[in-house]
């Protein structure tokens, strides 16, 4: 683009020929009308890709940032009763390696909630919540009440919002848990359980996470699940979400063959995976429709220069050299490649700011729901625009615009005079 801009100003005739053939004049309707075609080609294209990159982007932060935020990066468990002098010196060899940010004791078992309306299986986690902010962002999507009510309740939950409308409840309203603990009695066994006071309600956004999850204190969790031990894991966070799997091994390798580390990919890998895959393949897509706007800004200056063939010959009949003509070529496909790109890029970046709204506007107007959570990790359309996304589609765009401006101008500087004019 900077070479671009230099030849122009040191070609001033040429470029201000170029101008002339890219904007709009009655004499030169045809020429207009192409450049007009191959200007909303490439914006069109140009528009898309930053759309659907940025997209691609909110998925991404959405992930690492916020549900990531709150799944364990690791989580180490055990079926021995351990002290709580074994779980220190545990997570004293866990924190002590470089990729662990942070550490938190749990107690983490399943469970069914059941209420007067209706009842679920759940993942119960014993938390305490004073520790959690460090381990956690869960803070930051309570919709009702906090960490700090649940932590001042020993008998309080949280949980999410959709499960909160399963059941039927709100903040204050009770609930009855049951463990797969049994209580054996002589006469039947039946299952432990205790009542529970919904202190907060969350929405992450994500099915599993909004339906299938509850915290509790550590201290309710214990008398619930009837445990010997202090803790039955350990949950930790790392700097990097994606170097999980190499954490899980370098522990594994130094705890003992009784303690499971398992990586949150085990979880929702498969997923994030699924998402890097398809912004490739959606890129690849996408890019591919960039270089069909830029074939048709060749076959364009084609017919342009088929339709000012008078003009060139009495250009050149003027002392016009080849150099000349095919320098008025080059920076009309580079005008056309600049105008695209800047209307690209600014329709691009005003949809990556606005396809959130618009698609929450798409549901509501039409009671549809564009991102099924059972199918996606998040129920809503994210966005994040990236400086670098953006520059290197402007380059590369660019870049094409450029190569397909080379043939034409070419084409342009072998027509000869005579035969031009006689055509004519």
């Amino acid at each position: 683009m900077a070479g671009c801009m230099a030849e122009l100003r040191t070609a001033s005739i040429p470029g201000f020929i170029a101008l002339r053939y890219v904007s709009v004049g009655k004499r030169s309707q045809l020429v207009s009308f192409m450049s007009v075609i191959a200007i909303a080609g490439l914006a069109l294209g140009v528009a898309i890709l930053i759309t659907v990159l940025s997209m691609m982007n909110g998925f991404d932060q959405e992930m690492r940032t916020n549900i990531l935020g709150i799944v364990p990066h690791v989580t180490i468990s055990t079926e021995n009763n351990l002290s709580e002098e074994d779980w220190v010196t545990v997570k004293d060899v866990v924190n002590a390696h470089p990729l662990v940010v942070a550490s938190a004791p749990m107690i983490q078992s399943t469970g069914v909630v059941v209420t007067a309306k209706a009842s679920t299986a759940v993942l119960v986690t014993g938390i305490n919540a004073s520790e959690e902010d460090e381990i956690s962002v869960i803070g930051r999507f309570m919709q009702q009440g906090s960490l700090g009510d649940l932590s001042q309740t020993r008998w309080g939950m949280l949980l999410g919002e959709g499960l909160a409308q399963q059941l039927g409840v709100a903040i204050g309203d009770q609930v009855t848990l049951y463990s797969p603990n049994l209580s054996v009695n002589p006469l039947i066994a039946l299952a432990t359980s205790r009542r529970f006071e919904v202190s907060g309600l969350f929405r992450v956004g994500t099915r599993q996470l909004d339906n299938e999850l509850v915290m509790i204190n550590t201290e309710a969790a214990r008398a619930l699940f009837r445990l010997r031990t202090p803790y039955n894991g350990l949950r930790m966070r790392a700097t990097d979400p994606l170097e999980a799997d190499s954490l899980a091994q370098d522990l594994g390798r130094v705890l003992p063959g009784n303690f499971s580390v398992v990586s949150w990919t085990r979880q929702l890998g498969a997923i994030y995976n699924n998402i890097r895959f398809s912004r490739g393949i959606i890129s690849l897509m996408l890019w591919m429709l960039i270089a069909v706007a830029a074939f048709n800004l060749v076959v364009s200056l084609i017919m342009i220069v088929r339709d000012k063939q008078a003009d060139i010959a009495i250009l050149r009949t003027l002392g016009a050299s080849p150099k000349f003509i095919s320098r008025i070529f080059l920076w009309q496909g580079c005008l056309i490649g600049l105008f695209g790109i800047a209307i690209g890029a600014a329709l691009g970046i005003i949809g990556a700011l606005q396809v959130s709204d618009l698609a929450a506007w798409i549901e509501a107007r039409f009671g549809i729901q564009l991102l099924n959570p059972e199918v996606y990790p998040i129920d809503f359309l994210p966005s994040r625009i990236d400086v670098g996304d953006i520059l290197s589609v402007i380059i590369g765009v660019m870049g094409l615009s450029v190569m397909a401006t080379w043939y034409p101008a070419k084409r342009a500087a072998s027509i000869q005079p005579a035969q031009a004019l006689r055509s004519e």
